[in-house]
């Protein structure tokens, strides 16, 4: 049976989507999404935006919103605990550079993937929008050469489970109350 080593592979697939990188509009979309998603900034705007034109579930778009800053804040203290370096890449320099010189876990990834849930649970256009660009954007962390794959899974896993746990709360209050049987003893009409 052959082990694989995770580190080689973490490299090996690193500088594979880096390599991406050295298409210009690869390279240009990558920067992008990377700038878009430093601090959680493109969610939190994207929970603002959600909140202002979904009036009757206003409240759940913000406490959605909030649950991807919390994702957000729980990978920046993980990530100072940890202190993985970021990747030292043969092929040059990154594409953008970083406010933090540790890459573990990514908080891009954190924010965006509980934003794919947290949102995506808000609706058929939540469902249609975030993952994609969540997607795309975990991606874009590698393109640009700033993380490792095993970062970007930990910030994804930890930003998807983060929004999972706190389901209940965000949606609290996001529409109608379901109409419920009452059963009654007695005489059926």
């Amino acid at each position: 049976m052959r082990y694989v080593n995770c580190a080689a592979a973490d490299r090996l697939l690193l500088a594979a989507l880096r390599d991406c990188g050295r298409q210009p509009h690869i390279a240009a979309a990558a920067r992008a999404l990377s700038h878009a998603g430093e601090h959680g900034v493109f969610w939190v705007a994207a929970g603002l935006a959600g909140a202002a034109s979904d009036h009757q579930r206003r409240g759940a778009w913000l406490r959605a919103m909030a649950l991807v800053a919390a994702a957000h804040l729980a990978s920046m203290g993980l990530k100072r605990a940890v202190r993985r370096p970021r990747p030292q890449l043969p092929c040059g320099e990154p594409l953008v550079r970083t406010p933090a010189g540790h890459s573990f876990p990514s908080s891009h990834a954190a924010a965006a993937a509980a934003a794919a849930v947290a949102y995506g649970a808000l609706g058929p256009a939540g469902r249609r929008i975030a993952p994609p660009i969540a997607a795309a954007m975990c991606v874009s962390r590698l393109v640009v050469g700033v993380h490792y794959p095993t970062d970007v899974a930990a910030g994804a896993a930890l930003g998807g489970l983060a929004a999972r746990l706190g389901a209940r709360w965000s949606l609290a209050g996001s529409g109608p109350e379901p109409v419920r049987r009452v059963r009654t003893r007695g005489r059926h009409d």
